[in-house]
């Protein structure tokens, strides 16, 4: 079996290449998925859904992305789903693991696979860590951002029919974006992801991936941009040994003022055991779910 590949912290006086090079290993580890070399099949379209390769250009950039229309809802989907992939993949690979394709069909739903492409970082990551990408109106948010309303507009969707959610460098990418576009999104899904602002350069982006990010759930620049809490899903496993689970743990603190969660305990059919914190709002509903899953590594869940 291939050994796995370890990438050491930059040091300092290091080039500016070498810190690029340790940076794009230690974020190609995020994936937990083939890369678009090796993969073996391509994404499941349920019968009568059609899979489009489409691209987006505005004046913050361009980028290419797959769209997911579903046989079940073609002219007036129920709700919009973005999808952010990981480091190492592209928009492929990301629908055949998380399976979201079959997911949409069921749901009458649109998912749209935005894809990052190696021009724009080398190991193919959302830059989540760069602060000109952590800004409403500019950059990868900017592009996004664009994407998402060129859809809205052209299938007649409103704020409460559309999300974002990611994976990894994407999950990280899916809270900024919630973050900076509240208006845009009903909600922020972030499996394997970090916090809004836990890096701001490639030092503190591997400080932040091992878990030494600061807190910033209650500083005001975490909050720029809110009116309300935007309603958020986490997901982080317990052995995740790229992204530390403290990650996880931070994206839900900043999305709740007061009251401490509802915790309880379960078990998956697959017999995965999992613990749930969950914060509601008014009339009962969630505002927060954070999802421990035991055991589990860097991979989609």
């Amino acid at each position: 079996p291939a050994k796995s590949r370890k990438a050491a912290p930059p040091k300092a006086g290091q080039a500016l290449g070498t810190v690029l090079k340790q940076l794009s290993v230690a974020q190609s580890l995020m994936s937990g998925a083939a890369t678009p070399a090796t993969r073996e099949t391509m994404p499941g379209i349920p019968k009568g859904g059609q899979y489009l390769a489409r691209t987006h250009r505005s004046a913050a950039g361009s980028r290419d992305y797959k769209l997911y229309r579903p046989a079940s809802a073609p002219e007036r989907p129920r709700a919009l789903v973005v999808m952010l992939h990981g480091c190492q993949q592209d928009p492929d690979d990301f629908a055949v693991g998380t399976g979201m394709n079959d997911l949409a069909e069921a749901e009458g739903v649109l998912v749209a696979y935005p894809s990052q492409p190696g021009s724009a970082n080398g190991a193919g990551c959302w830059n989540w860590f760069h602060p000109g990408h952590q800004t409403r109106n500019a950059g990868e948010p900017a592009i996004v951002a664009g994407i998402t309303r060129e859809l809205m507009d052209e299938f007649g969707l409103e704020r409460d029919q559309v999300f974002v959610a990611g994976l990894s460098a994407g999950g990280a990418m899916a809270v900024v974006m919630g973050q900076t576009y509240p208006d845009l999104y009903a909600g922020v899904g972030a499996h394997s992801g970090l916090p809004y602002r836990a890096a701001s350069d490639v030092v503190t982006a591997f400080a932040a991936m091992r878990g030494q990010a600061a807190d910033r759930s209650r500083s005001p620049a975490a909050t720029d941009h809110f009116r309300a809490p935007m309603r958020t899903i986490v997901f982080h496993g317990s052995a995740d040994g790229t992204v530390h689970p403290s990650n996880g743990e931070m994206i839900a603190n900043a999305l709740v003022e007061a009251g401490a969660p509802a915790v309880s305990h379960g078990r998956s059919a697959g017999g995965r055991a999992y613990t749930i914190g969950v914060v509601s709002g008014a009339g009962g509903v969630p505002i927060m779910e954070h999802w421990i899953v035991d055991g589990a590594g860097h991979a989609w869940a």
